[in-house]
């Protein structure tokens, strides 16, 4: 096969996963892509690429990617125009709203919108069109806790603390594999390689999981933990810090820290003996941890999906910064830290060093009375909301590059809600398990047609850079951009009339930027005339998010101010530098950054205190006979509409169920034979895969897989299927602090098929 010559190369980062890696990609004469490879000049990524980032060639070309809406006719999809298109969304949702109200009326968030600007900065139009406080997201089965205990510790959901990675000492792993992951919650381009460099410059790094993870395997050591125990290891360890004198918080914080003493009071009963029948943990290794962690010169404590999707995911989440901040690692170079955005955040702006604190239960789900969290309800209360009858039960659903069928909890339950529904929208590239649910589809272009930034990633970056990719590809005659398809969604939404022009909303939207910020006192551009700006923006010819993007960037941390700053950041400055603008290192950034109303940084949170019975009572509820089930993902497939990608899903990826030789033995399971899995709410049967990987008394299947259902066209995925661990996922099982699921730890009976 003859490969053309490349004629233009492109830059872009890459925006299927967390990492942010830079991607040089080359076109031939025809602007056909004919290599992706890693970008060596990338300021953050410096060439590293994963198997995902060499593949936007293939999502773009997959021939089942939507290029058209689709409307639901006689029971099959068909395509139409986006005309005939938008008039059903029109029409359908004037009926749902004349017979039920707008409160009838839900969105769903998918993961992808976290990695797409357009979504970023416009998912909120189609949210706030709704007229209606039913609001779900992909955040409730995955990163919810963090972004609750950041809220109640620092002041807002987005003063996340990352390890400093490239500098730590020390790092205590739980329930996180980067080298699958390449990083959640803690954008770090190459995490295997800064792993490797902790060890390679004398550092130590440990992992905690019941899994023997590829990360665990790269560890100095493995710590095989019981799943859904970690927060009484956490515990324990905070037990050790006080009882043997090793707190110590640092000069530099120990003004602006508040609840150290109540925080020891709290958890003197947790002892290293008490909890490790519970955790599988020996009381000897707990306390070689904790003193490990005061001993060295810096260290880092960081946990994730594994942590954060169980029913103790929040004070789990809590904990772990409560350690950082006990061991004298917070804020401090090698220790957890907080990223500087170019664009900046809720931690940039308003007073600094105090604010208006976090809250939750702002209102309450329908019928389980779950409180509100950011805004929204968990999306495990989603099927219930839709088939309960009564004033506000769910009839219109709009669902935003997500697949909720297989993400979510008790997933069957969900799939025959969502064919209830009177009316339904989705915004999607695939027919999936989810969006064959919609009477209509609406197609945004391929990655590879749409400008780039990590708005949201950045906020969690172990160091502070900004890279903006403009698209690599023309958009497709009469294909709009995704920014339009959502700009339009939410005016029709709101104003039931397709006339509505997405450039109309988009001119709202930056209207209303640039006067809040002239209005704040702490913006560059405070009491600055708002036409001016405007006009300025508006002299580059961009809209949409390029025109928003420019706009945040001038008046972020680093911004030009609109001619104020010398050098300043802009659209066009990372235009100029298409490998990216490195700002620097992590730097300390407390107290700058609180916006607790106390103005400290909160250790011992009463919404916290209050949960530690729980997790106290729980020391008492295991049983050591009883099977549990995790997850896993492989690097290859971290989402499901990737597995529709046959270079991502070839080869050793296979949604098998991992079990201990000596659990297969006692159940009578081999090595391919076929297992049943059964939960409190469902059963599937999968094929069997033994292995000295994982923990005994446990058992894992991959998550996002079961692409085996009628009506949907992923032609690859379908070849591959597997099963869906989340039909075993108990909707019942919940993280009360942040509604968060617990898609690990779940208890489950399993049984020899052969």
């Amino acid at each position: 096969m003859t490969i053309s010559p490349v004629v233009r190369t492109a830059y872009r980062t890459c925006p299927l996963c967390e990492a942010g890696c830079g991607l040089e990609i080359g076109l031939d004469a025809t602007e056909q892509v004919v290599r992706i490879r890693g970008d060596m000049d990338d300021v953050f990524s410096h060439g590293y690429i994963c198997p995902k980032g060499s593949t936007l060639k293939q999502i773009h070309e997959d021939p089942d990617r939507l290029r058209k809406p689709l409307i639901k006719k006689n029971g099959k999809h068909v395509e139409v125009s986006w005309d005939e298109a938008w008039e059903a969304v029109r029409d359908g949702f004037a009926k749902v709203i004349e017979k039920h109200g707008r409160s009838s009326l839900a969105v769903y968030l998918g993961n992808p919108g976290a990695h797409n600007l357009g979504a970023m900065m416009f998912n909120k139009t189609v949210v706030q069109s709704l007229g209606s406080f039913n609001r779900f997201s992909a955040s409730t089965v995955d990163q919810m806790p963090k972004h609750v205990a950041a809220g109640f510790m620092f002041g807002t959901p987005v003063t996340i603390p990352v390890p400093d990675l490239d500098h730590t000492d020390y790092l205590l792993l739980l329930g996180s594999n980067p080298y699958a992951s390449n990083g959640s919650v803690c954008t770090a381009p190459d995490f295997p390689g800064r792993l490797e460099a902790i060890r390679t410059r004398g550092g130590k790094v440990v992992v905690v999981d019941p899994r023997r993870t590829r990360t665990a395997d790269e560890a100095d050591e493995w710590i095989s933990i019981r799943p859904g125990t970690d927060g009484l290891f956490l515990a324990a360890i905070i037990n050790v810090l006080y009882a043997d004198g090793l707190v110590d918080v640092g000069d530099h914080v120990r003004s602006n820290v508040s609840g150290v003493d109540e925080l020891g009071a709290e958890l003197a009963t947790f002892t290293p003996e008490l909890v490790e029948l519970a955790t599988g943990i020996s009381a000897t290794v707990t306390r070689r941890i904790a003193h490990e962690l005061a001993a060295a010169p810096t260290a880092a404590v960081n946990g994730r999906i594994g942590v954060n999707t169980v029913l103790f995911g929040s004070v789990n989440a809590w904990l772990i910064d409560a350690i950082n901040t006990l061991t004298g690692n917070l804020d401090k170079r090698g220790g957890a830290m907080f990223a500087l955005p170019a664009t900046g955040g809720p931690n940039t702006r308003g007073t600094s060093g105090t604010g208006n604190g976090f809250r939750t239960g702002r209102g309450a789900s329908r019928v389980r009375k779950y409180p509100e969290v950011l805004g929204e309800f968990p999306v495990a209360t989603l099927a219930e909301e839709i088939t309960t009858p009564g004033n506000g039960q769910i009839r219109g659903f709009i669902t935003l590059a997500g697949n909720p069928a297989l993400s979510t909890p008790n997933s069957d339950a969900l799939d025959g809600a969502l064919s209830e529904l009177d009316f339904m929208v989705s915004v999607d590239i695939y027919l999936n398990e989810t969006s064959r649910h919609a009477d209509v589809v609406l197609p945004p272009p391929s990655q590879l047609q749409r400008d780039h930034y990590d708005l949201l990633l950045l906020q969690f970056a172990v160091r502070n850079v900004a890279n903006y990719s403009e698209q690599v590809l023309l958009i497709d005659e009469g294909q709009p951009d995704e920014w339009e398809i959502l700009a339009k969604l939410g005016g029709v939404l709101q104003t039931l009339d397709t006339n509505i022009e997405p450039s109309v909303i988009d001119d709202i939207a930056i209207d209303a930027l640039v006067q809040g910020a002239i209005k704040t006192s702490s913006s560059n551009v405070y009491g600055r005339d708002a036409q001016d700006i405007i006009q300025q923006l508006n002299a580059t010819g961009r809209r949409g998010p390029a025109r928003m993007l420019d706009f945040m960037l001038q008046t972020g941390p680093y911004g030009a101010g609109f001619g104020t700053i010398t050098d300043g950041l802009s659209l066009q400055k990372l235009l100029d530098n298409p490998h990216g603008v490195d700002l620097g290192e992590l730097e300390p950034r407390i107290p700058e950054i609180l916006r607790t109303t106390t103005g400290m940084v909160e250790l011992c949170p009463s919404e916290f205190r209050a949960d530690l019975a729980r997790l106290f009572d729980s020391i008492n509820e295991v049983d050591e006979t009883q099977m549990l089930l995790i997850g896993r993902r492989h690097l290859k497939t971290n989402n499901s509409w990737m597995h529709n990608i046959n270079v991502l899903t070839k080869g050793n990826v296979h949604c098998t169920l991992q079990v201990h030789p000596d659990d297969a033995r006692r159940l009578g399971l081999s090595d391919g034979s076929n297992a049943r899995v059964t939960s409190r709410v469902g059963t599937i049967d999968a094929p069997v895969e033994v292995t000295e990987s994982i923990r005994r008394g446990v058992v894992s299947l991959p998550h996002g897989w079961g692409h085996d259902v009628q009506g949907t066209l992923m032609r690859v995925a379908a070849k591959k299927a597997g099963v869906n661990s989340n039909v075993l996922t108990d909707s019942e099982a919940l993280d009360p602090l942040s509604g968060t699921s617990a898609l690990n730890a779940i208890p489950v009976v399993v049984l020899s098929l052969d």
